[in-house]
């Protein structure tokens, strides 16, 4: 009963995170079709147009692409934070034995496509490329698991989540460190001094999601302004939501029994509106509610289908449009350094960092999960679409042949990734059954 409790959530994140794989395929197509059709000039036009947010000399204008890649995705990021922040307190990641082998995982994902691609590059002008493999699309991945349907077993789409989380906050980390650009220390100071603010009320379980929501801009615009790229500061205002609640289970089952017996008591005024005393009621129980709720928790649930049906489809559709052409001019060597790095170095870095795990004591395999399907999952991992192709803008600003190069490769090592991962975890899978 209790298992079942606690898995039935995150079955719901993963037909989540499967459909937007769905739509984030679709909107990848319909980008190249569109930028590459005869109305390709309405495709370029519509990302550079300008918008301006604020009044007249006072607010900021940004072409539209920017919008999205800076303003958008830092809700992206605010949702990766919520769930680094749960994982790490409530989650898969909360205990050493339950970490250690998601974070070995995420380790060798990590620095193997970094150091292959290291490897490989021999050029200055395309070294800041270094970061684009290092990233897994966990909507990409867990939407191939939900294909290969039965033959997954439930531990693997737990192990693919915890490790793309902490793959996720490797990401950010190297984002926010490498590919940041000079910074206004001042300006830093403050932002900081806000979220500050935000952390100690969040520490002492106070919480007002106006508050942080204008705190949130006044840090994001900080954040844009002092050179540390602004999607850094969705995953710092994360940690300022609190997850425990203001009330537990038993006060609250008490407080809505109380509420329910008032109801009763009260006399209707009709069967279309509500007496006075019935709207406090009803107040009273909005507020218990709200009460009752882990802030973190609430936020999670509220965004994830607005990150993932709408902001994560608006920017590959926003980024994934490249021009093809008989004169296109393509970094060859780059594609190939990208593709051979997402899915050699993740199926050599998350396979044998998983099972040095292992080996040296420190972890076990996930329940119902084997060796094979560990080498499927770790192919699959090199599935990297939107945090690489995120970071591919951030490595060659302004570089239009590097960053369609980039996104090339991009795409041709995430399409070999998930074919092949697919084609393994299906024979494991076969395999695994027969022998039950």
């Amino acid at each position: 009963m209790i298992r079942s409790y606690l898995l039935t959530p995150f079955q719901k994140f993963v037909k989540l995170e499967s459909l937007s794989g769905i739509l984030l395929f679709s909107a990848t197509i319909v980008a190249m079709l569109w930028a590459n059709s005869p109305y390709g000039d309405t495709y370029q036009a519509l990302w550079e147009t300008k918008v301006t947010v604020g009044a007249e000399g006072f607010g900021l204008e940004k072409a539209l692409i920017l919008w999205i890649n800076d303003g958008l995705m830092a809700i992206f990021f605010f949702l990766i934070g919520l769930e680094i922040k749960r994982e790490l307190m409530v989650g898969e990641l909360n205990t050493v034995r339950k970490a250690t082998f998601p974070i070995f995982a995420a380790i060798g994902g990590i620095l193997v496509p970094f150091g292959l691609f290291w490897l490989l590059n021999d050029r200055d002008a395309t070294s800041a490329g270094w970061g684009i493999p290092m990233a897994t699309a966990i909507a990409f991945s867990l939407a191939i698991l939900k294909v290969l349907g039965k033959s997954v077993p439930l531990g693997l789409k737990i192990f693919l989540t915890a490790f793309a989380i902490v793959d996720d906050l490797g990401a950010v980390l190297v984002i926010a460190v490498f590919y940041s650009g000079g910074i206004a220390w001042s300006l830093l100071l403050y932002s900081f001094a806000l979220l500050a603010i935000l952390y100690v009320l969040a520490y002492r379980g106070i919480y007002f999601k106006y508050l942080n929501v204008i705190f949130g801009v006044i840090i994001w615009t900080l954040f844009l302004k002092s050179g540390i790229h602004p999607t850094i500061a969705g995953v710092l205002l994360a940690f300022a939501v609190p997850i425990r609640q203001k009330i537990d289970t038993s006060t609250f089952a008490g407080e809505l029994t109380a509420i329910t017996d008032k109801l009763k008591e009260i006399t209707p005024a009709s069967h279309e509106i509500l007496t006075g005393a019935q709207l406090n009621t009803v107040a009273r129980l909005e507020d218990l509610v709200d009460d009752f709720h882990s802030p973190l928790q609430h936020l999670e649930h509220k965004l994830h289908g607005w990150v993932a049906y709408f902001i994560m489809p608006i920017f590959a559709l926003a980024n994934a449009g490249i021009v093809f052409g008989t004169d296109m001019q393509l970094d060859t060597a780059l594609i190939l350094n990208i593709a051979i790095a997402l899915f050699v170095g993740k199926l050599l870095g998350i396979s044998l960092f998983s099972f040095l795990a292992v080996k040296l004591g420190l972890a076990e395999l996930p329940d119902g999960v084997n060796a094979w399907q560990i080498v499927g999952v770790a192919i699959l991992a090199g599935v990297g679409f939107t945090m690489s192709i995120f970071i591919a803008n951030l490595a060659f600003p302004g570089m239009l042949v590097l960053i369609d190069s980039a996104k090339i490769g991009i795409l041709a090592g995430s399409l070999v990734s998930g074919i092949v991962g697919a084609v393994i975890l299906k024979i494991s899978g076969k395999r695994s059954a027969a022998t039950v």
